[in-house]
């Protein structure tokens, strides 16, 4: 792969500059970038970019500082794909490596992404990731992959971090997504998501992928950034950051707050006098608050986060009394994270981390009654824990990773009770503990064949201990062409909700302690081509076969519902992914997924066959202005008692890039052909089947001095 020799960025009508990098000199800086950049954790927040990107940043800095309209214009769109190809990712191997050299067919969504496509949470984020799907059910996101999506799960079976650092809860293993998920996406420097297994290095819960948030630095948003924005159904959100880096140290706070009225959404299934004819009035709200703190002092580091969301509950969930007010759920999440980092030697680092987490959540749900009842229902969760790990090349030909990791969650609690008048239906309180061990070995077989060799064995709350390998074989047959074969195994431990959470009576939830182990094995197959010095091609096949697959059941003759180990679960597909940019910024990603999961005793529940996707952004003629569209295509869903029909969606979103000295503007049109469509509900709800909204509006504007 090679890089352009021409780089040009733009900024005010009267000032240009030209970037000369010929290959020489960047076989120069690499060099260089060997002997000063470790490739380790640190690595993957200041040298995965690439030594190209860091000579020009460094380059846009000396350039701000005689002319400041310059210095925010420059951003990874910029870039040709030649350049992207040699991002650094940390994500695959816990050490920074080629994506070309990574165990796994990475996926990488930039700040720039986020700008350029105006996405507004996670979810959407992660909707736009080749073979991902997200359903809504007007409280959380749930996220799909290569199939699987079950009804009822809360996203268990994603491992999801902020900086390397966990922050699935201990009651539901959640990971999450939505608006409930604790950072603003203005303060991601990029997403790293690595699909398949990942026990072999990061334990439970990495079972069907990993997702990785890094954040910026300091030096990223240096000073003062704020930002306002205002939205259809009574959406607005006001952000700001302060960002500061000197003498080798560093410090980033950040806070927002936001809230959205909501529509009033429509329900045929309780369209009677007696509720509101089927109308949910004023239910659909939601408002929270998030603050983020980053600080380093030499090799230790910082970080602070807490965040709080309420969300109004519109669709009578777990058959409350239709159109009540009351009827709301409210999440809070707060977690600090201490880390050290230090060499032993030129080819040995280590890394330390120590960190607390807390995880809140309360319902409160309106039952018939003539009071009108409001359970209270939730759980509170506190851990903390600490890893060391060890990242060595000193052996020539090998790069090894090892490490421990610790978790005690020392305060396990869910909870379920009538305010007024009190009674008491569920009171669980219990601790735990989870401890892991692995190493991973980066072979060179020669200078065109690498072997990743990982295992890891994991034990949770004096349970049997469970073995998970990976192999990946990586060969390089030609500098344009790579070709990856991948096979390894995952686990996922039950939940303490799936095991303890009981309410009896019709109706209500039985726990089910004896819940075992579900384990995945997966084989899978890739190809990477690069086509041209902009073009790139990625074809993955694969299989995942299930085990012990947990899901929500019915007993029967009741209607008691239950967690139980299910039969085994195939599933298998093909994924493919066309990647171009062009000079002046223009890019263009395009996917389809064939999916197909098989289960003898159920059907796919929620697992469209087919996926498609299209990311499309170019500058608007020679102005400050640039555009994106979006488009998906999401095939049909069975449901618990039908199917969903497929849909396109659309998006738009247009943007300025330095439109004055400090200030930018977006506005982002959402299912702008205004399509309806409608996603599978949960076994808690009447409907069969939750509309999703319709076209919307967002003006955003930001200040940056």
């Amino acid at each position: 792969m090679k890089w352009q020799n021409t780089v040009l960025l733009e900024h005010d009508s009267e000032f240009q500059v030209h970037f000369k990098v010929n290959r020489m000199y960047v076989n120069q800086m690499n060099t260089r970038k060997s002997r000063f950049c470790s490739r380790t954790e640190r690595a993957a927040s200041l040298c995965a970019p690439g030594v190209v990107v860091l000579a020009l940043l460094a380059q846009r800095d000396a350039l701000a500082a005689e002319h400041p309209s310059a210095a925010s214009v420059p951003d990874l769109t910029a870039l040709p794909l030649e350049q992207l190809l040699s991002m650094e990712v940390y994500s695959a191997s816990k050490f920074t490596q080629k994506v070309s050299e990574a165990p796994s067919t990475v996926t990488v969504i930039t700040a720039a992404d986020i700008k350029a496509f105006g996405w507004r949470s996670m979810a959407e984020v992660l909707r736009s990731v080749r073979g991902l799907y997200v359903s809504y059910d007007r409280n959380y996101s749930y996220l799909g992959a290569r199939g699987f999506l079950r009804p009822g799960d809360y996203n268990t079976r994603f491992l999801l971090q902020i900086d390397g650092s966990r922050i699935n809860d201990a009651v539901y293993d959640q990971a999450s997504i939505g608006a409930e998920f604790p950072l603003e996406l203005d303060l991601i420097e990029r997403i790293e998501y690595v699909p398949g297994p990942g026990s072999s290095i990061y334990g439970p819960n990495a079972f069907f992928g990993v997702i990785n948030v890094i954040t910026k630095q300091a030096t990223d948003v240096p000073g003062v950034h704020a930002s306002t924005e205002v939205g259809q159904f009574g959406s607005r959100k006001a952000s700001a950051s302060y960002g500061w880096s000197g003498d080798g140290n560093s410090l980033l706070l950040a806070a927002s707050r936001y809230k959205s009225d909501g529509r009033d959404l429509f329900f045929p299934e309780f369209a009677t006098p007696s509720q509101n004819n089927g109308i949910a009035h004023g239910l659909d709200y939601e408002s929270g608050e998030r603050f983020y703190a980053k600080g380093s002092l030499g090799p230790l580091r910082l970080s602070l986060l807490h965040a709080e969301r309420t969300k109004g509950v519109p669709t009578a969930s777990f058959g409350q009394i239709f159109n009540d007010p009351q009827s709301r759920t409210f999440d809070s999440q707060s977690s600090i994270d201490v880390g050290y980092t230090t060499a032993l030697s030129a080819k040995t680092e280590l890394a330390a981390r120590l960190f607390l987490g807390i995880y809140d959540s309360v319902g409160d749900y309106i039952y018939n009654s003539p009071e009108r009842t409001v359970d209270r229902d939730g759980s509170k969760s506190h851990w903390w824990g600490a890893d060391v790990k060890l990242v060595s090349s000193q052996a020539a030909g090998h790069k090894v990773v090892a490490g421990v990791e610790f978790q005690h969650d020392y305060q396990i609690k869910q909870f379920s009770y009538d305010v007024a008048p009190y009674f008491n239906y569920l009171a669980d309180a219990r601790s735990g503990k989870r401890t892991g061990l692995y190493v991973q070995d980066e072979v060179t077989l020669t200078d065109a064949l690498l072997l990743n060799a990982g295992v890891r064995y994991d034990r949770h709350n004096g349970n049997s201990g469970v073995v998970n390998p990976r192999l990946a074989l990586i060969y390089q047959a030609t500098p344009a062409t790579t070709l990856k074969a991948m096979a390894g195994s995952a686990f996922r431990e039950a939940n303490n909700y799936e095991l303890y959470y009981a309410i009896p009576g019709p109706a209500g939830q039985l726990a089910n302690p004896a819940l075992a182990k579900e384990h995945i094995r997966s084989a899978e197959l890739a190809l990477v081509q690069q086509l041209a010095r902009n073009q790139r091609l990625t074809v993955t096949a694969f299989q995942n076969i299930v085990t012990g697959l947990i899901s929500q059941t019915l007993v029967a003759d009741t209607a008691e519902a239950i967690f139980q180990n299910a039969s085994n679960v195939r599933a298998r597909g093909i994924e493919t992914e066309y990647e171009r940019s062009w000079n002046g910024s223009a890019m263009l990603r395009a996917s389809y997924s064939w999916q197909k999961a098989q289960q003898r005793d159920a059907s796919a529940i929620n697992s469209p066959a087919q996926l498609a996707k299209v990311n499309f952004a170019a500058p608007i003629g020679a102005s400050r202005w640039r555009a994106a569209i979006e488009a998906q295509y999401v095939g049909e869903r069975v449901t618990l008692n039908g199917r969903t029909g497929g849909f396109v969606l659309a998006n738009v979103n247009v943007f300025s890039v330095g439109l004055t000295r400090h200030l930018d503007a977006a506005l982002g049109i959402y299912n702008v052909l205004n399509r309806r469509y409608a996603d599978p509900a949960t076994g808690g709800h009447t409907q069969d089947s939750l509309v999703q909204d319709g076209r919307s509006l967002r003006l955003t504007l930001t200040y940056a001095k």
